[in-house]
């Protein structure tokens, strides 16, 4: 691969490869989570409650369609990794081509959807009238912003198959100066809760843009070509089978999240404050292992697509191996400091106390959670997701729910949601563990192209002119 941004994951230092790529993917996690909160900081100070509580209201429906989105631009990151692998330049182009294609067509789709639908997913959620209106204009103009959304995610599932995590990076930097600047100036000017959402837009809109202009000056083999832009059947039926379970879990944890929430909200304001702290603090572990597995998921990719399945299970003992290290130093560090970073974002002292409880049963149990993303995220890189998804499903949410219910049933007390987390993480690891030694995601059919003749199909859908 040429490109001096781009990493060739199948050669070289494993340990070296997957830092430099998992570091980038650290830094855009972190960007976005600081312009999120920018923006909330803005509408929650500037509009008032009642517009803070319309962009709350809004934000489950926002999170299930760009976590669902997300999990589809996975699908097109391995299809294309492994395709690079291979070193197939048709396969290569066939699948960029698809995958932007079905951007802009499921981004139109499901915007044309938003804007009909926007009050009724709303009244659907109990949303209180005071807040329908404001709730449903933000929601309406979000919606418009989806093709640019969903157009970024897939290019960067693209360039990640590349090796190149540092550019999305940048653009992700950039959408986010612009955003924190026109959240300024639209909402300081017309002090409305549109206001806040056209910022977005802006910004969003932005980011698609450059992603895309990069992409079709700077691809080399991954370049985007206008005219070439189309759906090809068997391309599309790789994506999704990646894509599809990859965003149905995301979906799936995003609604089971509502279940927890459900208990932590009946133990009063005290505890609420705690865990809504506590997920905050949560992110400086959660961050870098999403981003060890995201790695390793192009890792995955592309190493499979070369026929090196035995580099891919060393890149997974390497990669654990950091990823636990990594986390036991950094729980350890916020276990002995929990106070004082609690004390940053809430200072009432009933909520620091239950704040560390909650950690006190977490933090310890947390490398658990490094186990099962990397080997899910890595069996997802070899284009075998429905197994992940039904693991995580199965257990993160079907048996964390139950346990709720079964423990809080009995003991009523912030440390029996706590006790769920590390109860669940294990059950994972173990299951994701048994299958990833069993070792049957590491057959070949998983390979785009494998079997299927691209150069016979005829495309779903082409931006071409036809005559």
């Amino acid at each position: 691969m040429n490109g001096k941004n781009n990493l060739d994951l199948t050669k070289g230092s494993i340990q070296k490869n997957i830092l430099l790529f998992a570091l980038p993917l650290l830094g855009s996690s972190l960007i976005q989570q600081l312009y999120n909160t920018v923006d909330l900081l803005f509408v929650g100070n500037w509009l008032g409650k009642n517009a803070y509580a319309a962009v709350g209201a809004s934000s489950l429906i926002v999170t299930c369609l760009v976590g669902f989105f997300t999990g589809m631009s996975v699908g097109a990151n391995v299809v294309i990794a492994q395709a690079i692998g291979l070193d197939s330049r048709k396969k290569i182009q066939d699948s960029v081509h698809t995958a932007v294609g079905l951007s802009l067509v499921g981004g139109s789709i499901l915007m044309i959807i938003g804007l009909l639908g926007a009050p009724c997913f709303l009244r659907w959620m109990n949303t209180e009238p005071e807040i329908l209106q404001e709730a449903a204009a933000y929601l309406r103009i979000y919606f418009l912003s989806l093709i640019s959304i969903i157009l970024y995610n897939m290019i960067s599932g693209i360039l990640r198959a590349m090796g190149n995590s540092r550019v999305p990076m940048m653009i992700q930097l950039i959408g986010g100066i612009v955003n924190v600047a026109a959240d300024a100036i639209l909402i300081g000017s017309f002090r409305t809760v549109e206001a806040a959402a056209w910022a977005t837009m802006v910004s969003q809109t932005l980011a698609a843009a450059l992603a895309l202009a990069y992409l079709a000056k700077r691809g080399e083999k991954c370049m985007v070509h206008w005219k070439k832009i189309r759906i090809s059947p068997g391309i599309l039926k790789e994506i999704i089978k990646v894509g599809i379970p990859s965003g149905t879990q995301n979906l799936v944890i995003t609604l089971s999240n509502i279940f927890a929430q459900y208990h932590i909200n009946s133990l009063g304001v005290d505890s609420i404050g705690a865990f809504t702290t506590y997920f905050k603090v949560e992110l400086l572990l959660y961050y870098p292992i999403v981003a060890l597995g995201q790695a390793m998921t192009t890792f995955t990719g592309q190493n499979m697509g070369a026929g090196e399945p035995e580099r891919v299970k060393k890149g997974v003992r390497i990669c654990i191996t950091m990823g636990i290290l990594l986390t036991a130093t950094t729980a350890a560090l916020l276990l002995l400091s929990g106070r004082p970073v609690f004390r940053l974002f809430n200072g009432d002292e009933n909520v620091l106390t239950n704040g560390l409880k909650v950690i006190f049963i977490t933090f310890p149990f947390y490398w658990l959670y490094v186990i099962l993303e990397v080997l899910a995220d890595t069996i997802r890189g070899a284009g075998k997701a429905i197994m992940p998804m039904l693991i995580i499903l199965g257990n993160i949410c079907l048996l964390r729910t139950v346990l709720l219910f079964a423990i809080m049933s009995q003991w009523k007390d912030i440390r029996g949601i706590a006790v769920t987390y590390p109860i669940t993480w294990l059950a994972t690891a173990v299951c994701m563990s048994v299958y990833y030694k069993k070792g049957s995601w590491l057959k070949r059919s998983g390979i785009p192209g494998d079997g299927v003749d691209q150069q016979l199909e005829k495309p779903l859908f082409s931006a071409k002119k036809t005559t």
